[in-house]
């Protein structure tokens, strides 16, 4: 079996404090380029993979899932394609997600991917991952009471939009392990959760239903540093001070701009035509500034996660060179 699942940017947390009973909410949209596994039957476990963490990974999906539903260690998982790890695009949430579902449709045991979510931990503050994998598109959950968030905004994005993505070769963000105290003790403000569901309510979802990317980004971006300012006591401002130029240049040639969840990842909305343009400017502001990075082009999967066989796999490759 192939599982080919999206990437996701994070676009932030509405109330840390819970000021009406519900604590986070999240926001997030599906981007291709996620991870792709081979999974097959095997007569031992092996996993093939570059990463050290995605091997840790996955070994504990595989023994989670034997542990809750008998499915045994004996499986070849290769990681054909990867999320760089820590970088503010979902890694973990999508490599579980994908192993873990791929383990339950190879055992018929017809999981929901919340129901896998709640098994593997993942969606304890935040739903984005969750339902960009199932859903793709833009998701927007309604905060945490006890268990997985539930979803309450799914739309498609717009599929001539996309985001300029620049990944620093800098310290990455935080892992689970150094979240975890933050996000426990991280309290927040209402007011400031009270000026976010403003901008999401009256001004983003507004202009996505109406296709308007110029009104989009602004509330985007306003959107953004407003979640920044519950977060600058442990990142430093309302955005990592080592992206601040990044953030300058996305501030001066796109639509809207952010850092994905704990970053380092920074993102600018575009067109998708302006793409080749303005990822030859940014080349050119790298390099004049002596920052390291990978520039890539963001772009909108309004699907969650695929799994196929490997024949109807490689049928799908073919079809799609043969229309290009």
């Amino acid at each position: 079996m192939i599982i080919e699942t999206p990437k996701r940017l994070h676009l932030g947390l509405i109330d840390p404090s819970a000021s009406v009973g519900r604590r986070f909410g999240a926001l997030g949209v599906a981007l291709e380029g996620g991870y792709r596994i081979n999974l097959t039957p095997h007569d031992e476990l092996k996993v093939i993979c570059a990463e050290k963490e995605d091997r840790e990974t996955i070994t504990f999906v595989v023994a989670k899932m034997n542990e809750h539903f008998r499915t045994g260690f004996n499986y070849r998982i290769e990681v054909e394609r990867a999320i760089p790890r820590h970088v503010g695009l979902g890694s973990t949430t999508q490599l579980c997600l994908g192993v873990g579902m791929g383990i339950s449709k190879l055992n018929n045991l017809h999981l929901s991917v919340e129901e896998l979510a709640a098994i593997l931990g993942r969606g304890k503050n935040s739903g984005a991952g969750v339902y960009t994998f199932k859903y793709g598109g833009l998701v927007i959950d309604g905060g945490v009471r006890g268990s997985i968030p539930p979803l309450i905004v799914r739309e498609e994005f717009p599929e001539n939009w996309a985001f300029l993505l620049v990944i620093p070769e800098i310290k990455r963000g935080f892992d689970e392990e150094e979240e975890k105290p933050v996000m426990e003790g991280l309290s927040g403000k209402p007011e400031i959760a009270g000026e976010i569901s403003h901008h999401i309510l009256l001004g983003l979802l507004p202009a996505l239903k109406e296709v308007d990317i110029k009104s989009f980004g602004t509330h985007l971006s306003e959107i953004q540093r407003l979640v920044g300012r519950h977060f600058e006591k442990y990142q430093g401002g309302e955005f990592r001070e080592d992206v601040s130029l990044l953030l300058e240049f996305m501030r001066e040639n796109t639509y809207g701009w952010g850092q994905s969840s704990w970053g380092p990842t920074v993102y600018g909305l575009i067109k998708k035509e302006e793409y080749q343009n303005l990822s030859l400017k940014l080349h050119e502001f790298l390099r004049e500034n002596g920052i390291r990075a990978k520039i890539e082009l963001g772009t909108p999967r309004n699907r969650g996660a695929d799994f196929m066989e490997r024949n109807a796999y490689l049928m799908k490759l073919i079809n799609n060179v043969a229309k290009r």
